[in-house]
């Protein structure tokens, strides 16, 4: 409502406003050092690859799934070491590296 009005406080910022000057004595604004990492392509491919990952993952037996989900930190986990995942599974080591 209140940027609809034309309003603005002390406290607003433009992202168009100079905030500093570049080596050449250019205005830089906030919109200029701000990095746009937003790709749609790029996230639109991670996606399909994280569920080409996880169709991969879950034709796997429950063992071998659990694994593969622990020693490599997925479903937002993180990753543990063979021996970490061995001690957790009481199994080998030897056993967990036949999966890496």
């Amino acid at each position: 409502m209140q940027f609809r009005a034309g309003k603005k406080s002390q406290n607003d910022v433009s992202i168009q406003e100079p905030i500093d000057s570049d080596k050449d004595g250019n205005s830089l604004t906030l919109n200029d050092v701000v990095a746009d990492t937003f790709d749609v392509h790029e996230d639109y491919e991670r996606k399909e690859e994280t569920e080409a990952l996880y169709r991969v993952v879950n034709r796997l037996s429950g063992r071998e799934r659990q694994i593969v989900i622990m020693r490599y930190g997925l479903s937002d986990t993180q990753p543990l070491t063979q021996q970490q995942v061995a001690d957790i599974l009481r199994i080998s080591r030897s056993y967990v590296s036949g999966h890496d």
